[in-house]
């Protein structure tokens, strides 16, 4: 009996438990060789009860190289995905129930492309779709910063410097799992297998 309920209690501690990812000075340059700086961090925080921080693990770029995770991905067939169209349909049905909430953002994007009216039009609109984004996800307004930046250099340029705090809770994370396995119902209309081919003609 004690040890069901050290399991139960358990198991309620990990479903009300929150993950925390923090980006420290991560920048993307289109313009620089190595297009992705190596000094920027990654830290991920366990909390239970949403407020005890329990685990805390840092991700730097050499370790991300050291996990090879480049070669892993190329090495994915991508045909097996796309032949999949109900699974693809899931999967994104599944991400847009993952509730990511943004806990701080520190956001600079530059823009440029060869051509200064084009360049004109591109910055309100990726300026509205990140606005949009950045509504639904902040969870407070205070202290955040978005910047986006035209640059008029007759030259296709794109820099972004990247800083902030990600939380998502565990709870959301196991539904989604759930919705992802659950198998598809029958459709009322259809007609099951084991149904006569005459269970509803006339005599």
């Amino acid at each position: 009996m004690v040890f069901l309920f050290i399991s139960f209690l358990i198991l309620v501690i990990i479903y009300f438990s929150k993950i925390q990812v923090q980006i420290i000075n991560f920048k993307f340059s289109s313009l620089t060789k190595r297009h992705i700086n190596e000094d920027y961090k990654i830290i991920v925080r366990w909390f239970i009860l949403s407020k005890i921080p329990i685990i805390k693990i840092n991700v730097t770029k050499i370790k991300l190289e050291k996990l090879k995770i480049k070669e892993k991905i190329e090495k994915v067939d991508l045909k097996v995905f796309q032949e999949k169209g109900k699974f693809n349909q899931k999967m994104l049905k599944s991400l847009k129930k993952l509730n990511i909430q943004i806990i701080n953002i520190n956001l600079n994007i530059e823009i440029g492309t060869e051509n200064a009216a084009l360049t004109s039009i591109i910055i309100p609109i990726v300026s509205t779709i990140i606005a949009i984004i950045l509504r639904k996800k902040v969870k407070r307004y205070e202290n955040q910063i978005f910047i986006i930046n035209p640059m008029y250099l007759n030259q296709n340029l794109l820099n972004v410097l990247f800083s902030g705090i990600f939380e998502i809770k565990i709870n959301h994370i196991i539904n989604i799992i759930y919705f992802f396995n659950k198998k598809e119902g029958v459709d009322k209309h259809e007609r099951t297998s084991n149904r006569r081919s005459y269970d509803y003609s006339y005599e």
